[in-house]
């Protein structure tokens, strides 16, 4: 409570020392809406492919394991910047051009999609071995163990990791700014070059990302809760 107070305490000092603020707050809002559309898609295209990528890695036939296996290396071995300028630059060569706001989706979805599969076949591989003997013993095929007994149970594992990730993920839309994509950050700099408020300008910014990531700790966290809930709870007498 502390640091909200001090946060916010800061935030008005900044406002208030910026007597054009209000005339550039409606650009701000349109630069954070691109953020998090940004964000949002980004975390629905990392899910989908984080998922797709492990469950092929760890029981599709071999081609698509090994295509599984090489987006994975791909993308967490190059760098996020790199792969989005290929999207945006390098794909129009041939024959395929994207808008902005579709290839930022698309290059840290899929960037964060690399990083999470990993995570997803952590949290599947962590599942204790008598939960699929279990599964066995009740005549479950595999597909059916891994949607009623072990994604449950690994789902909860993953919570942590992907809140990080999705962290992850809006710190790296600043990154979209670099392909025209009017973005939050895309927006300070054009205010910044018209008034040179620059300690004003990304003190703004800089609280309007952290309060972002607050609410992903937050909500995923009480997600958490959710899903914990009753996990650990014995029999009722």
């Amino acid at each position: 409570m502390l640091a909200c107070a001090i946060l916010a305490f800061g935030a008005g000092l900044v406002t208030a020392s910026f007597a054009d603020f209000r005339d550039y707050l409606p650009e701000l809002l349109r630069g954070l809406e691109v953020t998090v559309k940004v964000t949002l898609g980004g975390a629905l295209l990392a899910l989908l492919a984080a998922f797709t990528a492990a469950l092929c890695k760890m029981y599709a036939p071999a081609p698509l394991r090994w295509l599984a296996v090489g987006y994975i290396e791909v993308f967490r071995g190059t760098s996020a910047l790199v792969q989005l300028f290929w999207l945006f630059f390098v794909l129009p060569h041939f024959g395929i051009t994207l808008d902005p706001l579709s290839v930022g989706i698309m290059a840290l979805g899929l960037n964060v999609g690399a990083y999470g599969a990993e995570v997803v076949r952590g949290a599947i591989g962590g599942v204790a071995a008598g939960q699929w003997e279990a599964a066995t013993a009740l005549n479950m095929t595999r597909a059916q163990a891994l949607r009623r007994i072990v994604l449950p149970q690994a789902l909860v594992a993953m919570l942590p990791p992907w809140g990080n990730l999705f962290i992850e993920l809006l710190k790296a839309t600043s990154l979209v700014s670099l392909i025209t994509l009017a973005d939050l950050t895309f927006k300070a700099q054009q205010i910044n070059q018209n008034t040179l408020r620059t300690a004003e300008i990304f003190t703004v910014v800089l609280l309007a990302y952290l309060a972002l990531s607050l609410l992903i700790t937050t909500g995923m966290r009480a997600l958490e809760r959710r899903m914990t809930q009753g996990m650990h709870r014995g029999p009722s007498s």
